[in-house]
């Protein structure tokens, strides 16, 4: 029904877009009422901006750019994160969500994504995929921000419920969002009667997890899960092979923990291995990344696409030992200086 009155309408646009977008008018009141309102109109609506001559358009866009509301309140909101004055950040922050009336929510035909980069894209249509058309929400609207930094406030004063709340509506925005998903765990790791789905949700998270610090902070988590457990020795395992991507005083004060209680911590690094293999445990970072990582970055390469090319090399670098990566990004750091 829905592609069958969009098609209609497309069919009856003419060459004159001043006819063009009376007529596209017209249709957004026709629809008003019907099941598909929504989308039938949010569709009118981008086929209204076609009708605009590109004076207008760039006029339109220098107006958004210079009023964006959620832009506006992170870098304010900012100011206070930095001084460590969360409080005052949050209360600024919740009086903005009071009045937020929701943008880029999911329809019966579209569903709104961000991704920080095309890797988290492939990796959001490789594991997860998209029941319905995927839309990106523009650049310069930073929804998936506004939500993780409310959640992540309402997590420090803590008021755990809404902040599980904010903190979800991030994740639907970026499924496969690291930062996103152990924040969750550090509610999961406090509000739930077993430490099972904390668990889960930090396994989820090490599957997505490129940075270095996102991947030691997975096989932290998962040394206290089995801290809990009273597995000792797997637990020493992961936080020692957590310090392979982060040298973290939390790792050390655990290692000492895991010591005092009548547990050896100088294991090799075989030892390491063979004890987290034995829990089924992703070791490092998955392949699968890896793989992607190298093939970005060596397609930014081939289209002279220096700075692109770089970051991918540059993130290869920081979770691999891979001499011609090393090289490759003199080589390119050399073309960009050049």
């Amino acid at each position: 029904m829905y592609k069958k009155i969009i098609e209609e309408i497309k069919a009856n646009l003419g060459e004159n877009k001043d006819l063009n977008s009376k007529y596209l008018s017209a249709q957004i009141e026709k629809y008003s009422d019907h099941p598909y309102n929504k989308e039938i109109i949010r569709e009118i609506s981008r086929m209204m901006w076609d009708c605009l001559s590109d004076e207008e358009k760039e006029e339109f866009i220098e107006i958004s750019e210079k009023e964006n509301p959620i832009m506006d309140i992170l870098n304010e909101v900012s100011q206070f994160i930095e001084v460590g004055d969360y409080e005052k950040a949050l209360d600024k922050l919740d009086s903005f969500m009071k009045s937020f009336p929701g943008m880029f929510e999911d329809d019966k035909v579209s569903e709104y994504h961000s991704f920080t980069s095309p890797l988290e894209e492939i990796l959001f249509r490789t594991y997860i995929g998209a029941e319905k058309e995927v839309r990106l929400i523009p650049d310069n609207v930073p929804l998936l921000d506004l939500y993780y930094i409310y959640g992540f406030l309402l997590f420090e004063k803590n008021q755990y419920e809404k902040a599980e709340e904010s903190l979800k509506k991030a994740k639907k925005i970026n499924p496969v969002s690291a930062r996103i998903i152990l924040e969750l765990c550090e509610i999961y790791k406090i509000r739930t009667p077993s430490f099972n789905k904390f668990y889960i949700y930090t396994t989820e998270a090490l599957r997505y997890s490129y940075y270095p610090q996102d991947l030691a902070r997975c096989y932290r988590n998962l040394g206290y899960y089995y801290i809990e457990e009273n597995k000792l020795d797997i637990a020493a395992a992961l936080f020692k092979y957590s310090m392979n991507f982060e040298l973290s005083i939390m790792a050390y004060n655990e290692l000492h923990y895991i010591e005092s209680k009548g547990q050896s911590i100088n294991l090799s690094k075989e030892e390491v291995d063979e004890l987290i293999e034995s829990t089924n445990i992703q070791i490092g970072v998955n392949p699968f990344i890896i793989t992607t990582l190298y093939e970005l970055a060596e397609e930014y390469e081939q289209n002279k696409l220096y700075n692109q090319s770089l970051y991918f090399y540059e993130l290869l670098n920081s979770i691999t030992d891979d001499e011609t990566v090393v090289q490759k990004i003199k080589k390119i750091t050399n073309e960009i200086n050049y």
